[in-house]
């Protein structure tokens, strides 16, 4: 997808010309800072409600940082107005809760496809179309974590639920016993919304609790302050950079 400098993006605030080919997304708009100090000669590009945009170089090579805010539906707008902008590589790192009983506090996850069981990529496409990553960017971020502890690789759960109620519960444990290793939001949707758009993507994820080997389903001692978290978030940033600028993925 050809890039045209004058597109405004709405949500974002900027405009696609703010953008160059190769973007970290993240939730939270303070780790989108933390991922900007992490840039040489980084500058705020955009900010509005919960999208706020660095630009800066990484190794450089031009790249840029948004925050996408909690959940499918507002992350999608995000996701839809990097990709109508014509950006070529998005790598997103955020956290999960862990669902296998080896996957714990200071692990982190390579994504190798999520399961569609949020709201809003089932009005988008049938839901029988995977929500896969490109290979070429699981594999950059595998020789990007090359040397790090305890990195997993396999599918997550992206769902709309954080806080179950007791009327319905939660299907974690179906998916646990279905070999789902994590849990979180938003993967699924960035994965087919890049996909329909040719556009290269792929996830890093740091894991910030398990609920099923604390046996709390409804979350309610869920910390992610936690200094394990922080730094295992950080490293999570500095792969997706790595992976970012990586060869393997070409941008053609």
């Amino acid at each position: 997808m050809s890039k045209d400098s004058r597109k405004s993006l709405t949500h974002l605030g900027i405009q696609s010309s703010d953008l160059p080919d190769r973007v970290i997304v993240v939730g939270d708009p303070a780790r989108a800072q933390a991922a900007a100090l992490m840039l040489d000669a980084y500058v705020e590009v955009g900010r509005n409600r919960e999208y706020v945009t660095f630009r800066g170089n990484h190794g450089s090579v031009p790249v840029a940082v948004v925050s996408h805010g909690v959940g499918a539906a507002g992350a999608a707008i995000c996701f839809e107005e990097l990709c109508q902008a014509g950006v070529q590589r998005i790598i997103r790192a955020g956290t999960a809760g862990g669902l296998q009983s080896q996957i714990l506090d200071g692990n982190l996850v390579n994504v190798t496809g999520a399961v569609r069981d949020e709201g809003v990529s089932p009005r988008i496409v049938p839901i029988s179309y995977p929500a896969i990553p490109a290979i070429e960017i699981v594999r950059d971020i595998e020789s990007a974590s090359e040397g790090q502890d305890s990195v997993h690789k396999g599918i997550v759960l992206s769902t709309d639920l954080f806080y179950p109620h007791k009327i319905l519960g939660s299907n974690m444990k179906l998916w646990q016993e279905s070999g789902v290793v994590a849990v979180e939001m938003e993967c699924s949707i960035l994965f087919v919304i890049a996909s329909l758009h040719g556009i290269k993507s792929g996830a890093i994820l740091a894991i910030d609790g398990n609920p099923l080997a604390k046996n709390d389903e409804e979350m309610s001692e869920y910390n992610p302050y936690r200094s394990v978290v922080k730094e295992t978030v950080d490293i999570a940033l500095k792969i997706a950079l790595d992976a970012l600028i990586s060869g393997h993925a070409s941008l053609k």
